[in-house]
């Protein structure tokens, strides 16, 4: 009697378990454009904050704003989140003074390729061009969009122009919003009309190629809170830009500005039910940037532009490995990434072409 008690609560215990199953994790992957080691480590580069090119008033307010003591206290000014929370509760490599090592492995050292190896796993040489025709490989979320508990339940938002190539939008089969493709086409309301119509009549400092982030971020902060997606891709663009036109106190600003813009996320994440401690976040970028007069440029001709890092959130992190900053320990590569969050998800990222191995195998 006392056996067939037993069996049948435990037959009662694994019928509730199947008809509430723990909801799939989700995913949100944060980029943004060349933003170097350097500053996320280091804080303020004295070389950069010296050099002839950063006129008096913005080397006053970034020695204001971002400069300390030491390169510990400057990144915590710099990029606050990051270095409170993203330490205390992520996993964070790329910190070359510290052994720890991170690295592009396409040949080329810019933005296509870049992100083509992270968000797909895979390095194609033929992928050689900014310009390069809608991406013919599956990337993670395209995979995603494949599963029966993501299907429908996926976007992508990019402050560059080239976002529906990169993650070949057609055939993926979720919407990618980028540069100025407006948030109405996708949600119907109130909000999206009025941010859709900011965009069309913003300032456009990089013309058509780019919008500015603040909008590429409360579209797709409006989407996340609005539409509920389980995997969500944010790239913000400004970091690179205002590297090229060489204005060292807009990049620094626009450093903070992405940081807090991910905390904001970050607390959205941990206030909402089904994404609270069920969502993993990686943050990261596409390449590096030269040293001192170099820095303004990358491409593979800049020596280290291939240097990068990223930042690891989620649940369960801890069985991993140490949290926060890494030191030592084998070099990872871009290319890791894709294989590496679909790893912590509990899925097996199998496409048409070979993937880089997840960095906790």
């Amino acid at each position: 009697m006392k056996k067939t008690l037993i069996l049948l609560l435990f037959i009662h215990q694994l019928a509730i378990a199947q008809n509430n199953p723990k909801e799939s994790p989700n995913l949100i992957v944060i980029t943004t454009d060349g933003l170097r080691w350097q500053e996320v480590f280091n804080g303020v580069d004295k070389d950069i904050l010296t050099s002839r090119s950063v006129n008096k008033s913005d080397s006053a307010a970034i020695a204001k704003n971002y400069s300390a003591n030491n390169p510990q206290e400057s990144r915590k000014k710099l990029m606050p989140f990051l270095w409170s929370i993203g330490k205390e509760k992520g996993i964070i490599f790329g910190n070359r003074n510290l052994n720890s090592l991170a690295e592009v492995s396409n040949p080329y050292w810019f933005s296509y390729p870049g992100y083509s190896e992270l968000l797909t796993g895979y390095v194609d040489t033929l992928i050689n061009t900014n310009d390069y025709k809608p991406n013919p490989h599956s990337n993670l979320f395209a995979f995603l969009n494949k599963q029966n508990a993501y299907k429908g339940k996926v976007a992508a938002f990019g402050a560059w122009n080239a976002f529906n190539r990169i993650l070949n939008e057609e055939n993926s089969g979720f919407p990618v919003i980028n540069a100025f493709e407006p948030v109405n086409s996708i949600v119907k309301d109130e909000v999206s009309d009025q941010m859709s119509a900011m965009l069309k009549d913003s300032y456009k400092p990089f013309h058509e190629v780019e919008c500015l982030d603040v909008f590429t971020h409360y579209q797709a902060l409006h989407y996340l809170k609005t539409q509920k997606p389980k995997a969500m891709y944010i790239s913000y663009g400004e970091t690179d830009e205002w590297a090229h036109y060489d204005k060292y106190a807009n990049y620094l600003d626009a450093a903070h500005q992405v940081d807090q813009w991910i905390g904001d996320i970050w607390t959205w994440v941990q206030n909402t039910p089904g994404y609270k401690d069920n969502t993993y976040i990686l943050i990261a970028t596409d390449h590096g940037r030269g040293w001192k007069n170099e820095w303004t440029s990358h491409g593979a001709s800049i020596k280290d532009a291939n240097y990068v890092w990223f930042a690891l959130m989620g649940p369960n992190l801890a069985t991993k490995g140490k949290l926060g900053e890494q030191e030592g320990g084998n070099k990872v590569f871009q290319k890791q990434l894709a294989a590496t969050m679909l790893d912590l998800m509990g899925l097996d990222f199998k496409v048409e072409h070979e993937v880089g191995v997840g960095i906790f195998r």
